[in-house]
């Protein structure tokens, strides 16, 4: 994978999770969502019509965003999810077959890990980043601490990331982070209050503006 990807998929410090959301009000979700900022946008497996709405997007916003695939478990789902244009793949968990496909067909992979072995070995297996997950129930000192002795390998926290603890990941070294429903909220979506989707991921988006020097880790 060619590194303009990756810059451009943690350029803004946000990957938005796009989980089970209504097939007909993704693509407007995903527009106000790149209008506030947001250069990452993973549409997860277990979402109706998943495939078809990666594709989707991919030719409506590719130009705009990087578009990918997550809650990718195996590999067999990394290749669908390819074959329907995901430029990365976001896992929750660590599975070597998945990391080695995924970057055999030069995508971006970023699998899951939870210890400093499951990180050590998923960037070992080629992980371009390591996705900390479930990072609420780690916390950012978790973050602070590993990046002492793995220092060399990029993170994104993910789950529970909201914008009262956002910037304490960023603080602690995090390369971008995955951010759900605190961003996706799912009031705003039920109403199609579309503007203030735009707003608030652009306040997201601020968050890490302060951080520039994250993008250094590629």
């Amino acid at each position: 994978m060619s590194n303009s990807k990756l810059n451009k998929l943690i350029s803004s410090g946000i990957v938005a999770v796009v989980r089970r959301v209504e097939p007909s009000k993704v693509n407007r979700l995903v527009e106000s969502l790149i209008a506030g900022g947001v250069t990452g946008i993973e549409v997860t497996m277990d979402s109706e019509k998943s495939l078809e709405k990666i594709y989707e997007l991919k030719g409506l916003y590719g130009d705009k965003a990087v578009i990918g695939a997550g809650t990718v478990v195996e590999q067999q789902q990394a290749k669908e999810a390819i074959a329907a244009g995901a430029d990365f793949i976001f896992a929750p968990i660590l599975d070597r077959e998945t990391i080695e496909y995924t970057k055999k067909e030069g995508k971006i992979m970023i699998p899951g890990a939870f210890t400093p072995t499951e990180i050590y070995r998923g960037y070992e297996w080629g992980a371009d980043i390591i996705k900390v997950f479930p990072a609420n129930t780690l916390g950012s000192q978790f973050i602070k601490d590993i990046k002492g002795p793995l220092n060399d390998i990029p993170i994104m926290p993910t789950g529970g990331i909201s914008l009262k603890n956002i910037k304490s990941f960023f603080e602690v070294g995090s390369i971008a982070v995955g951010v759900g429903g605190s961003l996706v909220n799912s009031s705003l979506l039920q109403l199609e209050e579309w503007d203030e989707l735009e707003k608030l991921a652009r306040l997201f988006v601020e968050s890490s503006r302060e951080f520039e020097n994250r993008l250094a880790q590629i």
